[in-house]
């Protein structure tokens, strides 16, 4: 039986890289069609989330660099 070898890193068929579904299906246009993600990973809503966070963080650290740097002066 052939091994395949897969990228998706949060599908349920994933195993040690390899595909252990029984049978798999792959469109040439959207890729696996067999792909089926699993419970508990991150979604893009979370990932958009958590990218909204950090450049809040950002922001607030650079007002805090140009209140230091006026502290010096």
């Amino acid at each position: 039986m052939p091994r395949i070898r897969c990228h998706y890193n949060d599908c349920v068929f994933v195993d040690e890289g390899y595909c252990s579904a029984a049978a798999v299906e792959i469109d040439p246009d959207t890729g696996c069609a067999t792909y089926s993600p699993s419970e508990g990973v991150a979604s893009v809503e979370d990932w958009d989330e958590e990218e909204e966070e950090i450049e809040e963080w950002e922001e607030d650290q650079e007002e805090d660099l140009w209140l230091d740097e006026e502290d010096e002066f």
